[in-house]
């Protein structure tokens, strides 16, 4: 029993060991980057899921397996949580332990002066006309700063061992620290954060993050429930796009007003203008520009004078020209019989062209501006399939309706602003005009400014890591054994060096310090390294 406990205990000591090294941790942060790459080339159901189902169209044989090993839903899956994990029990067992280590090297002092230091790779030597003490003195004044310690040595001789650059582990321990900070903050945005895609008109429309329900999509974090939203509201009050001559953007300045806090009690809006990649930041959310479009105004006056109209964002096409398409519905007025109802609705679906251009009668769009609005549409009555219970896309109509003969097309034209079309039972369908939308992204990140600042820690971390470099020096004055002219005190200061790592510098910075202590004539050229045979030969 005691044999198979100590085989157990044994097992589970050198599973931690391995998990916790360096190079278990390095190959576990490969492994994280490696499974992220399906994440951003396969497309993923959290973000688009109508790519998702593109994807299975286009690929049914593999698309299935793909998905059973949870390729469109790469960063909520199994095994990537299972190496996220790994990855931080790793880092923080590699951590913790070179904590400690490190404390220990600071609170020891620095090691005592070697017994031979011209085996060093940097020695100095030169005898000066000084006493011991004052060389000694002179040595601490020159090494200001550096860690000493001072030894007396048994032939009167005095040594002062000095070291310096333990920020170059501080500065390594702060990387790694700020690494496992950065992926804890990123976790955490995705469990307290969200991401929403709402499309505004250009016309003084609203939008108020009171709830799910008011954004066309909505992307949660596993502890978001869409109930605690931070209150802001936004009003879209124009669309300003400059165009270059061949029809590039070139700026794009949504004039919108804003209130949050105190703002929506007492009703104060604040001006803003929206830019790309200038959000607006309010109630610790952040309102991007992603897009814009078109929405083209129609007015449908039935036979009993009743009207009706429809302003609805259609999608654009082409983002060079901005040649759109889209669909309009309505429902007839005063009919309360259901199966009436549904027999003569309409819907107005087609292509809009900013600047109409026409190869015959096939409209096309010739330049992205409002230069000469044009429509392309086919009207189409019947059942919509909005009582279904089925959802369906606002750019288009229900195709199987079609197919059933219970949505017919009753007319097609091509109509500019203020022309209108006749249907056979006298209904008019008239183009009035178009609004400009601005599709805008609300982003909800609590860690994010913590990821800031673990980003910014790991990179001051990682260049303090390479610049700073450990290195020991240490100054011997020994007596000379004969005196100096009129009897006075001469010195032999020998100076050696020690990098602690092989980076280049360290040379020059000995030789200034051996300059200042010896005189600017002495040699201080780096040592060959002895081998072992050249070792034993100096022992022998």
């Amino acid at each position: 029993m005691r044999d198979h406990l100590r085989t157990a205990l044994a097992f589970l000591r050198n599973t931690w060991r391995g998990l916790t090294s360096m190079r278990t941790a390095l190959v576990l942060l490969f492994l994280l980057a490696l499974a992220a790459l399906p994440g951003a080339l396969i497309p993923q159901r959290s973000l688009n899921q109508s790519e998702v189902d593109k994807y299975f169209q286009d690929y049914p044989d593999i698309a299935p397996l793909l998905d059973k090993i949870g390729m469109f839903e790469v960063f909520s899956s199994v095994w990537f949580a299972s190496i996220y994990v790994l990855l931080f029990i790793s880092l923080i067992g590699c951590l913790l332990p070179r904590c400690w280590e490190y404390y220990k090297q600071w609170r020891s002092k620095p090691v005592r002066t070697p017994r031979n230091l011209s085996r060093l790779p940097h020695h100095a030597e030169k005898t000066l006309d000084t006493s011991v003490d004052e060389a000694i003195d002179d040595a601490k004044k020159r090494l200001r700063g550096w860690r000493m310690v001072e030894h007396t040595e048994a032939d009167g001789a005095r040594s002062i061992s000095a070291e310096r650059g333990f920020l170059r582990e501080v500065g390594n321990l702060v990387f790694h620290f700020a690494l496992v900070g950065l992926l804890i903050g990123l976790a955490g945005g995705k469990l307290y954060g969200y991401e929403g895609q709402v499309i505004v008109l250009a016309d003084g429309s609203e939008f108020c993050n009171s709830g799910t329900y008011n954004y066309d999509s909505f992307r949660a974090g596993l502890s978001v429930d869409g109930t605690q939203l931070s209150p802001f509201c936004v009003k879209v009050d124009d669309f300003n796009v400059k165009y270059q001559p061949n029809g590039q953007v070139a700026g794009y300045h949504v004039g919108m007003q804003y209130q949050s806090g105190d703002d929506l009690e007492s009703n104060t809006w604040k001006p803003y203008d929206l830019q790309v990649n200038h959000p607006l930041r309010t109630a610790g959310d952040r309102v991007y520009l992603t897009g814009n479009g078109y929405a083209p105004r129609f007015t449908v006056t039935w036979p009993d004078g009743q009207q009706r109209t429809g302003l609805v964002q259609w999608q654009p096409m082409s983002p060079q020209t901005m040649l759109s398409q889209g669909a309009t519905k309505f429902d007839p007025p005063g009919i309360t019989d259901e199966v009436q109802r549904r027999q003569n609705q309409l819907a107005i679906t087609g292509l809009f062209a900013p600047t109409a251009a026409f190869d015959g009668k096939i409209l096309s769009s010739g330049f992205p501006d409002l230069l000469d609005p044009t429509a392309a549409i086919d009207v189409m009555r019947g059942d919509l399939g909005l009582d279904s219970g089925r959802g369906q896309s606002i750019f288009g109509v229900d195709q199987s309706m079609v197919q059933q003969g219970r949505l017919k097309r009753v007319a097609r034209e091509n109509v500019r602003v203020g022309q209108e079309i006749r249907l056979d039972d006298g209904t008019t369908v008239r183009f009035d005009g178009v609004e400009r939308w601005a599709n805008l992204q609300i982003s909800h990140d609590p860690t994010q400014n913590y990821v800031l600042a673990f980003a910014v820690l790991i990179i001051g971390g990682l260049g303090t890591s390479l610049i700073v470099k450990r290195r020991r020096i240490w100054v011997r004055a020994a007596p000379h054994p004969e005196p100096g002219e009129n009897g006075s005190a001469r010195t032999v200061v020998e100076v050696g060096g020690l990098a602690r790592t092989d980076q280049a510098g360290y040379g020059e910075e000995f030789a200034r310090i051996a300059d200042d202590l010896l005189g600017a004539d002495v040699d201080h050229s780096p040592q060959p390294r002895a081998d072992a045979g050249t070792a034993r030969e100096r022992k022998s």
